[in-house]
């Protein structure tokens, strides 16, 4: 269970309630998926060692986990500059702020599906690994949304199965037309 979040950012003023909402986040997990992880901390972006230059410079990471070593436990790192960026015009600073909240749950539940499927669950193959991981987030990520909305969730209910077949028939559509072209 994670015990401790801890804020090593220099940002003095993050979105109000943002101990609280990932608390709930990690509430809806469950308790067995997140044996062994200590702590949560907040950081501005994530500098590892362990990763080259280059690929930091390339791709912005959102979070990092870092698996047990030796006497030290697994513990979850994540980047607030991806989520809310500093430098950048009004527009982009603003729709970042306004899905804080579902984007912190989705880099919150990826990484607990990593810590999940590397140390709790040996029966998943290192090729299935990233698939594994996907699912895992979608489907904690489609139960923490009905958790929070919930008028919205019981209003559009009867509807998803209508949505998810359209979903499917344009992703249909869009494989033949990538294969047209």
């Amino acid at each position: 269970m994670v015990n401790k979040i801890e804020n090593s950012s220099s940002r003095q003023k993050l979105p109000s309630g943002t101990d609280a909402n990932i608390r709930k986040i990690l509430s809806t997990l469950p308790k067995e998926h997140l044996r062994g992880l200590e702590r949560l901390r907040l950081v501005d972006s994530i500098s590892d060692p362990r990763l080259r230059n280059t690929q930091l410079k390339q791709t912005k990471l959102p979070g990092l986990y870092h698996p047990r070593q030796g006497s030290q436990p697994a513990w979850i790192e994540v980047a607030l500059d991806v989520l809310l960026p500093k430098d950048a015009p009004l527009h982009k600073r603003l729709i970042p702020r306004l899905s804080f909240k579902a984007n912190m749950a989705a880099v919150i539940f990826s990484l607990v599906g990593q810590h999940h499927y590397l140390t709790l669950r040996h029966s998943v193959k290192k090729g299935q690994l990233e698939s594994s991981i996907r699912t895992y987030t979608e489907r904690h990520l489609k139960k923490w949304n009905e958790q929070e909305h919930t008028f919205r969730a019981r209003l559009f209910k009867p509807l998803q199965p209508t949505f998810e077949r359209w979903a499917q028939s344009l992703q249909r559509r869009a494989k033949k037309g990538g294969r047209n072209s």
